[in-house]
C-alpha cells in the first residue's frame, strides 16, 4: 500500500456545545496534522443546513487551510454544482488555484448537500441536476485556455486548468467521468450500494482525455482507526450516533462515545445505520491494515479518502499517525 495515496474528506464536523469558530481552527489544526503526515489531499465537502456540519462555504475554507498549510493539495468533494453558476465556481477556484498554484482540486456533484427546502433557498431552478453535464463542460471552458470566441470569460480562472474530479454515489457520474476521461471518485463514506458496479462501468466505459490517459478511482471510506480494535468499537459509537441522528432528522452534532448502542437505537435503525457505514475501516492497525488490503486486491482503487469522525481531537489526530503508521509497512 505504500504506492497508494492516502487523503482527508473533511465535513468541519461540530461537536456538541462547540462554537464554529472552535470546530474550524480544530480542522485547520488538522489539516497542518496531516500536511506533516505527507497525505495527499484534504477536500471539503459542501452540506447546507446541517447543524453539526460546518464546511457550507467550501471555497472560503479551502482558501483558509491552503493559507495555512505547506505542501497537501487542498479541495472540494465536492462542489455541488446545482447550487452555483459555473462561472462563479471558475472565478472561485481560479481564484484559488492563482493563489496556491498546484495545490487546488475542484470535485464536483450533482446532489444539492441539503433538503429540498434548502434546496429551493440556495437554487430556485429544481431541474439544474439535470444540466449537470452541460455545466460541467462550461466548467471545463472556462478553466480552460481562452478560445478566442467564447462571450463569457473567468477572470481568474482561465488557463488555470484546475483538475476537475467527479464524484458520485450512484451511476450517473461514473458513466459520466468516463465519457469525459476523469478522474472519479465513489462516496463509499455514506453510500456503499452500488460501489462494485460504479467502478465496473467507470473502467469499462472510461475514454482517455487530455487530462488522464487511463482510469483514477479514488474510494471514500469511514475511517474509525485506533491502537486497540476494541477501542476502535467504542470510538465507532460517536459516528453511528451522528447517522442515527440524520435519518431521524436531528442535529448532527459529535457526541461522547457510549460503551453500548442498545437502547438508542431500534432494529430497523441499526440496520439502515449498518448499511451506511457499509464500508466502515475500523479497528486497530492490524486490523485496519488487512481491510485496506482486502480493498486494494479486490477493487485496484489508485487512492483512498477517509472521513474520520471521532469526538476527541486528539483520537482524531492519532487516527491519521496509525493510518501512515500502516502505509509505511
Amino acid at each position: 500500500m505504500a504506492d497508494i495515496p492516502f487523503s482527508l474528506l473533511e465535513l468541519a464536523p461540530v461537536r456538541h456545545g462547540a462554537s464554529i469558530g472552535d470546530t474550524l481552527r480544530a480542522s485547520l489544526q488538522y489539516a497542518k496534522v496531516a500536511d506533516d503526515l505527507g497525505f495527499n489531499r484534504f477536500w471539503f465537502a459542501e452540506h447546507h443546513n446541517m447543524p453539526g456540519i460546518a464546511s457550507a462555504a467550501t471555497s472560503v475554507l479551502i482558501g483558509y487551510i491552503a493559507e495555512n498549510t505547506k505542501r497537501i493539495r487542498v479541495g472540494a468533494g465536492g462542489i455541488m454544482l446545482p447550487n452555483h453558476a459555473p462561472l462563479v465556481v471558475a472565478e472561485q477556484f481560479g481564484t484559488l488555484e492563482s493563489l496556491y498554484p498546484g495545490r487546488i482540486d475542484l470535485g464536483l456533484g450533482r446532489a444539492p448537500g441539503s433538503d429540498q427546502i434548502t434546496s429551493r433557498a440556495l437554487n430556485r431552478d429544481m431541474s439544474r441536476a439535470e444540466q449537470f453535464p452541460a455545466e460541467v463542460s462550461e466548467l471545463q471552458t472556462l478553466l480552460g485556455d481562452y478560445n478566442g470566441h467564447h462571450p463569457v470569460r473567468a477572470i481568474p480562472g482561465e488557463g488555470t486548468h484546475v483538475p476537475i474530479w467527479l464524484l458520485g454515489s450512484s451511476l450517473f457520474s461514473a458513466q459520466l467521468a468516463a465519457q469525459r476521461g476523469l478522474p472519479y471518485v465513489f462516496a463509499g463514506h455514506f453510500a456503499p450500494r452500488f460501489l462494485y458496479d460504479a467502478i465496473e462501468i467507470y473502467r469499462r466505459n472510461f475514454k482517455p482525455s487530455k487530462v488522464l490517459d487511463k482510469p483514477y478511482v479514488m474510494l471514500g471510506l469511514p475511517l474509525i482507526a485506533a491502537e486497540t480494535d476494541a477501542e476502535a468499537g467504542y470510538l465507532s459509537t460517536t459516528s453511528k450516533q451522528r447517522v442515527l441522528a440524520l435519518i431521524r432528522g436531528e442535529a448532527l452534532w459529535l457526541k461522547t462515545p457510549v460503551e453500548s448502542m442498545d437502547g438508542l437505537w431500534s432494529e430497523q435503525e441499526k440496520t439502515y445505520v449498518d448499511n451506511f457505514l457499509g464500508l466502515s475501516v475500523t479497528g486497530g492497525p492490524t486490523t485496519i491494515k488487512h481491510r485496506l488490503e482486502m480493498i486494494v486486491r479486490e477493487l485496484g482503487v489508485d487512492e483512498f479518502i477517509f472521513t474520520n469522525d471521532l469526538y476527541d481531537q486528539d483520537k482524531r489526530e492519532r487516527a491519521l499517525q496509525i493510518l501512515m503508521e500502516i502505509k509505511g509497512t
